[in-house]
């Protein structure tokens, strides 16, 4: 669209050239000469200041197309990199779980084998005619084995009440999203 703006400028520079040089004297002088130049520089500048004014708005409008495509870039590299932080940060949580779970499950049998160490070592000592001691013993490893299991329960659900709800986390990342819109406006 711009190439026929400026082609019809420069048209419109040779008609009236041609013009001026048809209607000037066959007989070139000083004034004659002058009839031409004057009138030919007043239309060089006129088509000079329009070609400009016409490269300026194309350079603005350049400019704003690539400001607008910058920002839209830039949106989607913040969204594409909270996309990813929330990704990381739910796999980190996955491995902490699995990791933590690996640990209980150890720590539990190491637990559980000591206990029933204990229970075995009381019903020797029930089988060895030493029923008080051997009662005495089971019983406080029944009492220890509901105490840790107790225990366990309460820590359980503790940590599952200070795990973050996952539609908690969606409504703040949107929030998040629609802030960021906002001030890029």
């Amino acid at each position: 669209m711009q190439l026929i703006k400026f082609i019809f400028g420069i048209v419109l520079v040779q008609i009236t050239t041609a013009i001026l040089v048809y209607l000037a004297p066959s007989e070139l002088s000083t004034q004659s000469i002058a009839q031409i130049t004057i009138p030919l520089l007043f239309i060089a500048m006129v088509i000079a200041f329009w070609f400009n004014s016409l490269s300026a708005h194309e350079k603005k409008d350049a400019l704003y197309k690539a400001e607008g495509n910058f920002a839209k870039e830039k949106e989607k590299i913040k969204v594409k990199a909270e996309k990813e932080k929330i990704k990381t940060m739910k796999e980190a949580q996955k491995e902490i779980v699995h990791e933590a779970t690996k640990t209980h499950a150890k720590a539990n049998f190491k637990v559980g084998a000591s206990f029933a160490g204990v229970l075995a070592l009381g019903g020797l000592f029930v089988l060895a005619q030493m029923v008080t001691a051997g009662l005495l013993v089971m019983t406080a490893t029944g009492g220890v084995i509901g105490g840790y299991y107790w225990r366990g329960k309460r820590i359980k659900n503790s940590h599952l009440q200070e795990l973050p709800n996952q539609n908690n986390l969606k409504v703040i990342n949107d929030k998040k999203l629609i802030n960021s819109k906002k001030l890029l406006k």
